[in-house]
């Protein structure tokens, strides 16, 4: 048998998409170096934020940048108080659609927030079409139903 022929035969230790390792690095773990610097540093984060803090409001740009985006992290989303109305039946969806563009041409929602609104708007449209369907469905399969049992 030829090399060539001798590896096509011979049994792969793994799977193609099978780790070496499945069980892998423990889900929390930390490397030595995080472990190593959160011991030196136990202790003295209080001592070390106040400073922080006293040099931020001392005028040191880069304490004020760090204390502000640390201990005050930039919001990723903000509540929006918004009265819309209830929508039951998709006619009613440009009812919706027209509060929403009604709000941000008064400036009580942000363009950004009306086109997130209006995904919202969107999936539940699709809902609505589906559960008319799913009605007008049932609605016809009963009346087969009653066609069939007159007969």
């Amino acid at each position: 048998m030829t090399d060539k022929a001798e590896s096509e035969t011979a049994p792969h230790l793994f799977k193609p998409g099978q780790s070496g390792n499945p069980k892998g690095r423990p889900k929390g773990s930390r490397n030595k170096a995080t472990l190593a610097a959160l011991e030196l540093l136990e202790g003295e984060l209080e001592g070390l934020t106040r400073k922080a803090v006293e040099l931020a409001l001392n005028g040191d740009i880069q304490a004020l940048r760090l204390c502000i985006e640390r201990l005050v992290p930039v919001a990723k989303e903000k509540a929006v108080k918004l009265r819309l109305p209830k929508i039951t039946a998709s006619r009613e969806l440009s009812e919706l659609t027209g509060a929403i563009l009604e709000a941000v041409s008064i400036g009580d929602l942000m363009p950004g927030e009306a086109a997130t609104l209006a995904r919202v708007v969107s999936d539940h449209a699709k809902v609505l079409e589906l559960t008319e369907i799913e009605a007008r469905l049932t609605e016809i399969e009963n009346r087969q139903e009653q066609g069939k049992c007159n007969r």
